[in-house]
């Protein structure tokens, strides 16, 4: 939990601690610590290996992540997956020593190997990565490797899952340069009022004096904008504190002014939205993809709202903010589409609703088109997988329909004119049918509606 080292188990302290609290203690070597660690280990990674044999497919997520105390750099693979009994299934596949640069080549090879070892090179679904141009090499030469020996569905088109969280952090990023001084200057402030417990209590005094609520201010990860957020909106509400804590800590000579105050609320209150839409798709207890689509349109509303903003501070801001974020969602995302349509909830009305508020009224048609193209054309490979599990040879519908025409001449005049008369009325899909029914209507509440177990219940035998 702490990233302790295995030699803590022969410290003085450590053990004396542990006799304290269980008499029967008896100490343990670093050695033996270790070697039980791997056995652990080694025994869950086999139990997982087996439970992937009956795992069909498998979404892969990989990010870059480096170790606090020691300083190096890991890439960190993870899979997700729905199991039998219709569960979201996650786990950590692999930690991964890459040292800089991190080429795409390198990140393909570690994701392919890692991959391999967990019996999954050819149950890989999607691979979702962050918004960088060598997890674009990287993507593109798995999906050209994987392809080579299994047909991927859609031709690849749901392959590359670009990251969402990701992209919203790029385009706040550019919003909270605007205010890059300020913002340090108020994360020295709190980091200042939090390194001592006379300088807390001092200021916790001062909020007590002018009646203002809350409890003591927050730190932030420099690297994730939305704990910066949350540093700031707290420490907004103690800005008539600073100023007073200032009269009193003669080592305090950095204040944020009343100016400097002014544009971080204003900062605020556009990253308002960015925040609680962050918070609701980086949720990892359920379903998040479904969910996308609405949370985005949210965001263009706000951006398109202030784009005009009288004032000038916001008006550039928000101009800068706008334009990656329809750089980035300038192109129809597929899979979010898809995943959205397949929550009962929102059907093909979520894109019907949501399109035209994203893209031009020419684009958002010619979106909605590829949307539900791309969606019959799944639906057939999966219908043509379900029909012929062991991969051979997929007999096409229209391969069907040229053999039934080819015998309807072997055949007595009433079996010709029924197939005459019930090809003039094709049989509805289950996709059809899906689509024609009013959507599942539910709550607000995300925790009210469970999309898989919906889909369990509703599944076709």
């Amino acid at each position: 939990m702490h990233e302790h080292p295995f030699t803590i188990l022969e410290e003085e302290g450590f053990n004396l601690m542990m006799k304290r609290a269980v008499p029967e203690w008896k100490k343990i070597s670093q050695a033996t610590a270790k070697n039980d660690c791997m056995q652990v280990y080694e025994l869950e990674k086999n139990k997982l290996r087996n439970k992937l044999k009956n795992v069909e497919r498998v979404s892969i997520t990989t990010d870059l992540w480096k170790l606090k105390n020691q300083k190096i750099e890991y890439m960190v693979i993870t899979g997700d997956w729905i199991d039998s009994d219709w569960k979201l299934q996650k786990r950590v596949f692999s930690f991964v020593h890459i040292p800089p640069p991190h080429r795409g080549v390198e990140i393909a090879s570690s994701i392919f190997k890692s991959a391999k070892e967990w019996g999954i090179e050819h149950k890989i679904y999607s691979i979702s990565v962050d918004n960088a141009s060598n997890n674009d090499v990287a993507v593109r030469i798995l999906r050209d490797d994987i392809s080579r020996s299994k047909k991927l569905l859609c031709d690849g088109k749901l392959f590359h899952v670009r990251c969402c969280a990701h992209i919203l952090n790029l385009v706040v990023q550019d919003g909270i340069s605007e205010i890059v001084d300020i913002t340090k200057a108020i994360r020295d402030s709190v980091e200042f009022v939090n390194r001592s417990e006379g300088r807390a209590l001092m200021f916790a005094e001062i909020a007590q004096q002018l009646h203002i609520p809350g409890k003591k201010l927050l730190y932030d990860c420099k690297t994730r904008w939305n704990a910066t957020f949350e540093m700031l909106n707290c420490a907004i509400k103690f800005k008539d504190v600073f100023p007073r804590f200032q009269d009193r800590e003669q080592s305090y000579d950095f204040c944020p002014s009343p100016e400097d105050w002014k544009k971080a609320e204003k900062v605020c209150s556009v990253l308002e939205k960015f925040w609680e839409c962050t918070h609701i798709i980086s949720g990892s207890d359920y379903l998040t993809s479904n969910l996308f689509l609405q949370e985005l349109v949210k965001i263009k509303k706000v951006l398109d709202a202030r784009v005009n903003d009288e004032d000038p501070f916001i008006r550039a801001m928000v101009r800068r903010m706008k334009t990656k974020f329809d750089k980035y969602w300038g192109e129809c995302n597929l899979i979010l589409a898809v995943a959205a349509i397949l929550d009962p909830r929102q059907k093909m009305r979520v894109v019907d609703f949501t399109y035209p508020q994203m893209y031009l009224p020419s684009e958002a048609s010619h979106n909605i088109s590829t949307i539900r193209r791309v969606l019959f054309e799944l639906y057939d490979e999966y219908v043509a997988l379900a029909a012929n599990p062991t991969g051979g040879p997929m007999a096409s519908s229209s391969f069907q329909r040229q053999g039934t025409n080819a015998t309807k001449k072997t055949r007595g005049d009433f079996d010709q004119y029924c197939d005459e008369v019930e090809t003039s009325e094709p049989h509805k899909s289950e996709l059809v049918d899906y689509l024609d029914k009013p959507r599942q209507k539910i709550g607000e509440d995300l925790d009210e509606f469970d999309c898989l177990g919906w889909w369990k219940i509703n599944r076709i035998s």
